[in-house]
């Protein structure tokens, strides 16, 4: 009897239908076909023991398994439930009544318990955009399937539930999540705060306006000046992510396999810090069995990469292109795929290799070639993509020791959505910007053209520093996020001035 099941396989972000078909023939031998991986070729055995746990008998037939479209590497072991259901259905031991209504996904332990599985949300929403009546997952997935709206996820903890629900004998209930309540209760929850830093006001205002455009930053001072401090409060300070946002990161952490067990969606923005040991394979995505990298798994949020110098050369410049396109493509002999990389940018770094070069107290021991070759680990190119590099000093001990706390975030993150609001107001035709980070050169000549005393200020700084046409874009998109927070339609001189002082970095007398 030849019976068909649905599945799902994932491929980049997103899923693509399964056939599965199973047809069962005079014979005793198994078949597995349609491009499997080890993974779900071992399926035969999990599921053969499932079958004696449960008191069910592996057909005495000769079992052909296609997986359809041929054509489409099936990896993983989220088959087995779907293949062990269709050669159950095969053999007329469950009705074939239902199987066309559902997707079906799991993982099957060899006493037919049901284990749970990556990928699921987008696999959910597949299943709602052909139409079909449900979604059968394992327990540990409901509450992530149950995110997407119109269609009816039940939630599966071993095969014999299955088997009875299929068949009408028995029921699973439909799992259900109350999504405003996920989605909300947990955006204004941080473990850190920027009252916590003591002192660093002007880089607090550096990462403000970093904030306020979605712009990338870099910091370089001597250690324990609280680079990696303010870092990890940057989070703290974006806009909430909206529901699209939130969706859209819940599928990449999903398929990825980093979605903790029965979290139904990510409502904070994302923050990263990958070791600088990190290879180019792990922090841009692909691999043996293509999975999304660091860079993906920090889109819609912020990327933190710390001692940014002390990361192999080759492993940052492959961030040059994400970093202006907000995605990333990776191709390889045998797939293609596309990631999103939306990410906020944030890097650190000691000025030289002892690391207090420039110190107010401490003495350097690094010759000037030794200083300039540790500068030289990062490209031009790279930090020409970065729009704010801060020098940041040692807090003096009368700061640190000061008992009252400095600004909290939350009024931090009020300027900045008042000012991101303006944004999205000023770019609400412009398919896919979203702020000022994002500008084409041609919306900032729109939109950020400098009045003949700022494009004086501009010229100057251009010819005395040697900036880079890239720097001046960099500027001038600065220069109007300034602006927003202000509330002035026009950019000002004061604005460019500002601007100009977020470059420390393009000085050739840098630290002299």
């Amino acid at each position: 009897m030849l019976v068909k099941v649905f599945a799902a396989a994932i491929q980049g972000i997103n899923a693509t239908l399964v056939t599965i078909e199973v047809n069962a023939l005079r014979g005793i031998r198994f078949f597995l076909v349609g491009l499997p991986d080890n993974a779900v070729k071992e399926s035969h055995e999990r599921i053969n023991s499932a079958f004696q746990y449960n008191g069910l008998k592996f057909p005495s037939k000769q079992i052909i398994v296609n997986m359809a479209p041929a054509d489409i590497r099936k990896e993983g072991s989220a088959y087995d439930l779907p293949i062990a259901i269709g050669i159950l259905a095969a053999d007329e031991v469950v009705s074939t009544e239902r199987l066309g209504k559902y997707i079906i996904m799991g993982e099957l332990g060899l006493d037919g318990g049901v284990m749970p599985v990556k990928g699921v949300l987008p696999i959910a929403l597949k299943a709602k955009e052909l139409g079909y009546e449900g979604i059968i997952v394992p327990t540990a997935n409901a509450a992530e399937a149950a995110v997407v709206d119109g269609i009816t996820v039940y939630a599966a903890d071993n095969l014999l539930q299955v088997v009875s629900f299929l068949n009408g004998e028995g029921e699973l209930a439909p799992y259900s999540v109350d999504i405003e309540k996920d989605f909300y209760s947990q955006q204004n929850s941080f473990p850190f705060d920027f009252s916590e830093v003591r002192g660093q006001e002007s880089v607090k205002r550096a990462f403000e306006v970093a904030a306020a455009g979605g712009h990338n930053l870099i910091m370089i001072g001597p250690p324990g000046s609280g680079k990696s401090m303010m870092a990890k409060r940057m989070p703290t300070i974006l806009p909430p992510m909206t529901l699209q946002e939130s969706l859209e990161t819940t599928k990449i952490h999903s398929v990825s396999g980093h979605l903790p067990s029965g979290v139904s969606l990510i409502t904070q923005r994302p923050f990263r810090s990958p070791h600088h040991t990190i290879s180019s394979v792990a922090l841009v995505g692909g691999g043996g069995s293509p999975k999304p990298g660091e860079i993906s798994l920090a889109h819609n949020g912020v990327l933190f990469l710390d001692e940014l110098p002390e990361f192999n050369r080759a492993v940052l410049e492959v961030m040059r292109q994400p970093l202006e396109d907000r995605k990333i493509c990776v191709a390889r002999a045998n797939y293609k795929v596309e990631y999103p990389a939306g990410v906020m940018f944030v890097a650190s770094m000691n000025p030289c290799p002892c690391g207090y070069y420039n110190h107010p107290t401490k003495a350097c021991v690094c010759n000037p070639g030794q200083v300039q070759r540790y500068l030289n680990k990062i490209s031009g190119p790279l930090l020409d993509r970065i729009d704010l590099q801060i020098e940041i000093i040692p807090v003096p001990f009368e700061e640190i020791s000061k008992t009252q706390e400095g600004e909290p975030s939350a009024a931090i993150r009020e300027r900045v959505i008042a000012a991101r609001k303006i944004q999205e107001e000023r770019f609400r035709k412009e398919k896919g910007i979203y702020c000022n980070a994002q500008m084409t050169p041609k919306l900032i000549s729109r939109y950020a053209t400098p009045d003949e005393k700022s494009l004086t200020l501009l010229r100057n700084a251009m010819n005395r520093f040697n900036l880079s046409a890239r720097a001046y874009d960099r500027i001038l998109k600065v220069s109007r996020t300034i602006a927003d927070l202000e509330g002035c339609e026009n950019i000002q001189s004061h604005h460019i001035a500002e601007a100009i002082g977020y470059r420390n970095l393009d000085r050739e007398n840098w630290g002299e």
